[in-house]
This record gives structure tokens, sequence and C-alpha cells, in this order.
């Protein structure tokens, strides 16, 4: 009877992931995470040229950030989301909360993302036609960098929510047109979607 792969003994790694007892760039010897130190990812290798921007010098201003993003569906799933008639319970007030606690976590999923203090964060959930739910996002912080990327995570989590609550009943739901759709402050001036 042939064995099965051998694998390496299990190591012990601390909360950064770096084996315990070794820190800053050899504790990450292989060229896809060769440095990583105080939150700074200079990524896969050098030919690369990933980096996370340093904001340091810029000013800290009130940013803002508003998105959005439709999650078509069924009218009869529709209506029971309307209706809070799901198995999983409610799922509006489930989507406002994701989208809060999403907007929070951004940049432990989008990698190149700084993390912010949040002044505050909005989910608005809405039913614009009877196929239809759209989600949109308000992200307010004080800080040296914006708010767009928290405010998209936000409204991405929140459709991606209202969806694994209705899958079940509709799997031929679609998440569409996560967008930005304004933001206001720093150096590069205001954007406001036309249309």
């Amino acid at each position: 009877m042939g064995r099965g792969p051998v694998l390496a003994p299990a190591r012990r790694i601390d909360g950064a992931g770096a084996p315990l007892g070794r820190t800053g760039p050899a504790a990450f010897p292989d060229t896809a995470c060769r440095r990583l130190s105080g939150g700074i990812m200079s990524g896969m290798n050098e030919s690369h040229g990933i980096r996370m921007v340093d904001v340091g010098a810029k000013p800290v201003t009130l940013r803002t950030a508003r998105a959005s993003a439709q999650l078509r569906a069924s009218a009869a799933t529709v209506q029971r989301i309307r209706a809070g008639d799901l198995e999983k319970g409610d799922a509006v007030a489930a989507a406002r909360l994701a989208g809060i606690m999403a907007a929070k976590r951004t940049s432990d999923i989008v990698p190149l993302c700084h993390p912010l203090p949040l002044d505050a964060v909005e989910v608005s959930i809405g039913f614009p036609g009877p196929d239809a739910v759209s989600i949109e996002t308000l992200v307010r912080a004080t800080a040296r960098t914006g708010v767009e990327m928290e405010a998209l995570v936000a409204a991405s989590a929140a459709a991606l929510t209202i969806y694994d609550m209705c899958k079940s009943i509709d799997p031929g739901m679609a998440v569409e047109q996560v967008r930005l759709e304004a933001k206001t402050g720093g150096t590069r001036g205001d954007f406001a979607r036309e249309g």
C-alpha cells in the first residue's frame, strides 16, 4: 500500500505570522513576503513594485466617500427580504451591520489599504424595483488618506450578506454595479459620479 505525501512538521507562529522568536525580514525568508515591518508590506519582490504608500506628510482632513451596490433577485425573493421573512432572519438589519463591520476591517481585506480610525459609517438599504435591492454606504474619517475603499468594501459586504441569507431560495441572484458615487477631501479634490 502506498504512502501519502510526507508533510513537514507543524511550526507554531505568532499573531503576525512569523515563526516564534523571529522578527523583521528574517522572519519571512521567502520572496513572496520578503519584507514586512510596522504594517508596511513591501510586496512580492523588488521587481513587482508593490508597496504601501507613505501618507505621513499628507494633511489630516475630513474625508468622506459614498459607494453603492445593487443586488438583483427574483421578485419573490425581494418581497421576502423586505418582509424580513427569511430562514436566517432580517437580511436588511444583517446587511447594515455587515457593512459597518466590513468598513472597519477594510485594511484586513484589501492588503495595501491603511487602517483608518473611522468617524462614522452609514449603510442604507432600499428597494428601487420589484427585482432589486440597492445598497448605499457613506463613510467619514478625519485622516491623511481617503475612505473610498472603506465605502466600497461596506457596500460589497452588505450585498454579499443579503446574498448569503437568500442563496438557498434564489441562487441566481447577482451582485452588480459596486461603485464609488462620490468622495470629498484630500489633495486630489472631490469626485462625484455623473448621472
